[in-house]
């Protein structure tokens, strides 16, 4: 595929629309690539002037913070923000709901005041505007979905409305887990949990938490996070449901399914 660098354009005195902020996931996990391949393809069928950092682009910092290393943290931001303000960056779009929590409400304190987009209402806005049509008979048509909500993304900014709106434009039933919205139980990779082996504990969360979303009766879980994915699917490999059950994020199912 080929995606424009905000180098490139920059050099040819071009601005983008939005910038993409791929993540770390996005970028080097396999599984989450193919998000981030599924949300540049949405771009490129709905003529979106986007661009990426590429090589530029270092991790937000937002794990070594949640772990407790503020400094590394901060080494990473003022890097970042170098980088972006340089560029004029006013608008950026994740697909990483870690990411946009910390380019939204904490790279500010440090001088780097974006509008920041989580991809669940960018594509919510892209279809109210109408110019994301979805074929007749998608791909999901009638089938069984249950929604999982990301806790960056639910309880900590306050996003439950976009993704569930995101879903139903597929025509397919949505089904509610036991615990969603703000009462919605973690994967269990929030706040750098993902690097590092869980406390002893009876059950693994992200197997229970793949046991509620199993027991709605879903053929599809649908998450609007990589960190989320990665969980739930490890979840459904654990009780052998691989060939029923799939984890797939709202861009895939969007892309999967628009005209």
């Amino acid at each position: 595929m080929k995606v424009p660098l905000m180098s490139e354009l920059y050099a040819n005195q071009e601005r983008p629309d939005i910038l993409f902020w791929v993540g770390c996931a996005g970028s080097f996990d396999q599984r989450a690539q193919k998000i981030t391949k599924a949300f540049v393809s949405i771009l490129n069928k709905v003529n979106i002037k986007y661009a990426i950092l590429g090589k530029e682009e270092v991790c937000t910092g937002d794990p070594a913070r949640r772990a407790g290393n503020e400094f590394l943290f901060q080494m990473m931001a003022y890097q970042n923000i170098q980088v972006l303000n340089n560029y004029e960056i006013k608008k950026i779009v994740t697909a990483c709901p870690h990411c946009f929590n910390i380019l939204k409400n904490e790279y500010p304190e440090l001088g780097g005041s974006y509008e920041v987009i989580h991809h669940a209402v960018f594509l919510q806005q892209l279809i109210d505007e109408g110019k994301i049509k979805m074929k007749e008979a998608g791909d999901f048509k009638g089938k069984r979905i249950t929604y999982h909500d990301s806790c960056y993304l639910g309880r900590a900014n306050n996003i439950y409305e976009a993704p569930r709106k995101v879903l139903e434009a597929l025509d397919a039933e949505l089904v509610e887990m036991k615990r969603c919205g703000s009462k919605g139980l973690c994967c269990g990779a929030g706040g750098a949990q993902m690097w590092k082996e869980e406390e002893k504990g009876s059950i693994r969360i992200n197997h229970e938490r793949t046991n509620e979303a199993l027991e709605t009766g879903a053929s599809v879980i649908a998450s609007a996070c990589p960190f989320c994915n990665t969980m739930l699917t490890d979840g459904v490999k654990n009780k052998e449901k691989e060939d029923n059950v799939r984890v797939l994020d709202i861009a895939e199912l969007i892309n999967a399914s628009m005209q």
